[in-house]
């Protein structure tokens, strides 16, 4: 057996993992929130990647002031769509608000196609170097900043659903929205507060995979790459998210190595995390870390 690309890709999985449970939270946190399962959570990752990379190449701006435009900018377009699009539909039946976000998700590809079109674009040179040594294993700097980036992200969702106001009336609005409203909290600001914040964690994963990869419509597929962390750690858990992302990021590397050297079926890499979600929801339905609801009737 070759192990020479063993290590790099666990080390690349585990990167690539926690980059997972960053996008894997922003789905847990509306769903926590409004329980629905956002759909479009691939196309905040397009949006947030093209917002960014026609900022870089239009204006002679560094990477972090079009990065901090960039958020800025995603956290308005968080806001205006929760309150355009899916305020409207409080009340309405779960699957209406759901077809909702599939719609969304259509319109926003075909928006960034028509805009932009359809081959991938390469961010401008941001680092001065291409790769650095980490353990003896040659990492591109983009990867560290991803790295650093989500658990930076992680330790601000800890803090902010632990000790800020506004996170500790998010989980009061997740545990029941009528109670929380009758204690003075704003459902639809909270709502609107979800969604905004969803909206830019995944923006910055949106970025940080298109200066790696470059940025085009493949973006969007990220969001669906992701449901299996979802579902794996638990759909309303945090920690389960961040779990789960991990999960898959190091199932998707270590199948390619495993395929390279029994299989070689192809594909394993795309395929692997599916299959995992399959034997987990057999074991556990709710996932690692989801909540039991048990209805009697």
């Amino acid at each position: 057996m070759d192990f020479t690309l063993f290590f790099p890709l666990l080390l690349n999985g585990l990167i690539v993992g926690a980059l997972y449970g960053v996008v894997a939270m922003s789905f847990v946190l509306i769903y926590k929130a409004s329980q629905v399962v956002n759909f479009a959570q691939g196309e905040f990752l397009l949006v947030g990647a093209w917002v960014c990379w026609w900022l870089l190449t239009t204006y002679p701006i560094p990477f972090w002031a079009g990065f901090l435009v960039t958020m800025c900018f995603m956290t308005l377009f968080g806001i205006i769509l929760q309150v355009v699009v899916l305020r409207p539909l409080i009340g309405e039946p779960v699957i209406s608000v759901i077809m909702a976000t599939v719609g969304m998700s259509i319109f926003f590809q075909a928006l960034m196609k028509w805009m932009f079109g359809v081959f991938a674009k390469p961010f401008p040179p941001i680092f001065a170097t291409e790769r650095v040594q980490v353990l003896g294993l040659q990492v591109q700097p983009v990867y560290l900043l991803s790295l650093v980036v989500s658990l930076f992200i992680m330790l601000g969702f800890w803090w902010f659903f632990t000790y800020s106001k506004h996170g500790l009336a998010m989980r009061a609005t997740a545990f029941d929205q009528q109670v929380a409203q009758s204690l003075g909290v704003s459902v639809p600001r909270v709502f609107a507060m979800s969604w905004a914040i969803s909206a830019v964690v995944s923006s910055v994963a949106g970025v940080v995979v298109g200066v790696v990869n470059g940025v085009s419509s493949a973006l969007s597929f990220y969001g669906i790459k992701v449901f299996p962390a979802v579902i794996l750690g638990g759909l309303d858990s945090i920690i389960g998210a961040v779990l789960g992302g991990l999960i898959v990021g190091v199932l998707e590397n270590l199948a390619q190595w495993v395929d390279s050297e029994f299989l070689n079926w192809g594909n394993m890499t795309q395929i692997a995390p599916f299959y995992a979600l399959v034997l987990i929801l057999l074991i556990k339905p709710y996932g690692l870390f989801g909540t039991k609801n048990i209805e009697r009737v």
